[in-house]
């Protein structure tokens, strides 16, 4: 019997509490009237859109015709089955140089690939051919054949003459997102990032547009809609965009890509010197910095301009010859500066070197070559 009373009361208890419960939800419950005049709620009309809001979609809608997204293919050999097949690879961006059908991206957008495919702003897609590729800008130039439908080149500028502060605009396709649009400033100049090997890509734009791994290669455009600079890096702890983004500036690109088109190599103009930096660290602990030329090649215009080289002694001593200490107005402090320097230039172009000789500065005028 006790038992039997302790259960009426637990089931009591669960009763009142389902009834609390009850009680509770249930006028909620009984509220609910459907009204069957519900109808959506007014839009307040917006006006016009904000200039710069205006500008930024014509902007866009101006120069998305020249921005392409790329994705490549790997080869892939499976030992157990014998046989060969592609994987996919990777996405990136690039543009329209030219209506011949050429297209500029990044060297990295393509390295190791087998198989690449442009795709238009139109939807349409072509498999690409590699024309030249030039890793020291970290630039290359594939092309396709789009039988007939007419391509729209996107328009260059120049950044000669950019300031830090300027408002920019990337277009892109990051994380496979394609024909995406950012914005944001110059945030500086002449940044410098360290590419394959030993390699150092000097001279970049850097930008807190937002730039996320697929904006590779493509278009980084001033508020005219001009090609300013190839979208190519991000410095970020995560491997998205954290503010900091890079970009090779448009006058390194009208340089590069020509020389791909035509010979499929780029080759950077010189004056026919050898430099070495182990030379310009030894310089370097007695206080002084330049280039140190080591030899001089025969019948090159710095022979012919009458520059000396170092030469060793019998007894094994390095005998200084010039060392280069500037080119124009820009200070030379190391073989790699130098080349840095003269990079700016194109073959056929005169420049006025400055060298000590024997303690002397010295001047002279020579024509650059185009170096092999």
């Amino acid at each position: 019997m006790q038992a039997k009373a302790v259960f009426l009361v637990i089931c009591a208890a669960f009763a009142g509490f389902g009834a609390a419960i009850g009680w509770w939800f249930a006028p909620v419950i009984e509220r609910v009237v459907f009204d069957s005049n519900a109808a959506p709620a007014p839009i307040l009309a917006r006006g016009d859109l904000a200039e710069n809001e205006a500008a930024t979609i014509a902007l866009f809608e101006s120069a998305r015709g020249s921005v392409v997204f790329i994705a490549t293919t790997t080869a892939a050999h499976d030992f157990w089955r014998r046989r060969t097949y592609e994987t996919p690879r990777g996405t990136g961006s690039g543009f329209v140089w030219d209506d011949r059908g050429h297209i500029v991206t990044n060297a990295h957008v393509i390295a190791n690939a087998n198989r690449a495919t442009v795709r238009l702003a139109d939807g349409g897609a072509y498999p690409a051919r590699l024309v030249g590729i030039d890793r020291t800008h970290d630039l290359a130039v594939l092309r396709i054949d789009t039988r007939g439908v007419p391509l729209l080149p996107v328009a260059l500028g120049t950044s000669a003459d950019l300031r830090v502060g300027q408002t920019v605009f990337a277009i892109g396709n990051p994380f496979g997102l394609d024909f995406t649009l950012t914005t944001g400033i110059i945030s500086a100049l002449e940044r410098e990032l360290p590419g394959e090997g030993s390699i150092v890509i000097r001279g970049l734009v850097q930008t807190d547009a937002a730039i996320n791994p697929g904006n590779s290669g493509g278009p980084l455009l001033d508020s005219a809609g001009r090609l300013i600079g190839v979208n190519t890096a991000i410095y970020s702890p995560s491997g998205a965009s954290a503010g900091i983004g890079f970009a090779v500036p448009v006058d390194t690109v009208n340089r590069v890509v020509p020389q791909l088109i035509a010979r499929g190599r780029y080759s950077p103009p010189g004056m026919g010197i050898v430099t070495d930096p182990r030379a310009d660290a030894l310089l370097a602990r007695t206080g002084r910095r330049g280039a140190v030329v080591l030899a001089v090649e025969e019948g090159s215009p710095a022979a012919e301009a009458g520059i000396v080289a170092a030469r060793l002694m019998r007894n094994g001593n390095l005998v200084p010859g010039d060392i280069i200490v500037g080119i124009d107005d820009h200070d030379i402090s190391t073989g790699s500066e130098l080349s840095a320097t003269l990079d700016r230039y194109r073959a056929g172009q005169s420049v006025t070197v400055h060298l000590l000789r024997d303690g002397r500065r010295q001047q002279v005028d020579i024509v650059l070559q185009s170096e092999a």
